[in-house]
């Protein structure tokens, strides 16, 4: 009866020693630092914050674009890249100056909800991918599996420029629906004063 007990006590303590083994492994996985942004093709490394669209200082507006690693070389895959980024700056763009749009209209009263929804339907088909003019590629990336990662953005005077050109497009196109949006302001004066508006984009 003695000898269970003690077969018993040393069993209960061997347990307890693997339960707490097993307790410290679990720790240590948990205190393994996680990357903030890791490359979409290989999770496993570490990437620039720009990677995961983190903002960049002195980028208005930005977009990251990528090619697969290719045997036409290096230039062809910045090409690639920087195409796919222009892609996504254009919608980046469009919703930028939409919410520009937005924020000058319930500022001023200038008209509503239905008219300022066309407003931004129209002005946002003239920001196309080819319009960018001012965009340019601001870093480049490679990571360890050979896909190349490209950042194209705009500054703020880009932005402006931009949002101006296709402001005053917009209303060159469709004279009556600005004219129910503008009041009483000219086409220069008015897309002056909604591309100065602050957006949160």
């Amino acid at each position: 009866m003695k000898q269970m007990k003690q077969a018993l006590i040393k069993t209960s303590f061997l347990l307890l020693m693997v339960l707490l083994a097993a307790c410290s492994k679990e720790e240590v996985k948990k205190a393994a630092p996680v990357a903030d942004c890791v490359f979409p093709d290989d999770p496993s490394t570490s990437a620039p914050g720009w990677i995961c669209d983190q903002p960049v200082e002195g980028i208005a507006v930005s977009a990251v674009g990528t090619a697969e690693k290719s045997k036409a070389g290096y230039s062809f895959m910045k090409n690639m890249a920087a195409t796919d980024a222009r892609v996504q700056l254009a919608q980046a763009m469009k919703v930028h100056v939409e919410n520009m749009v937005k924020l000058y209209a319930e500022t001023t009263g200038a008209a509503d909800s239905e008219t300022v929804d066309k407003v931004n339907t129209s002005v946002t088909k003239q920001i196309t991918d080819e319009s960018l003019v001012g965009s340019k590629i601001y870093k480049t990336r490679t990571s360890p599996k050979g896909n190349l990662y490209v950042l194209v953005g705009m500054d703020p005077a880009a932005v402006k420029t931009e949002t101006v050109n296709a402001l005053k497009t917009s209303m060159g196109n469709d004279r009556a629906l600005w004219q129910q949006f503008k009041a009483q302001k000219g086409q220069d004066e008015l897309a002056a004063a909604i591309a100065a508006q602050k957006s949160n984009q």
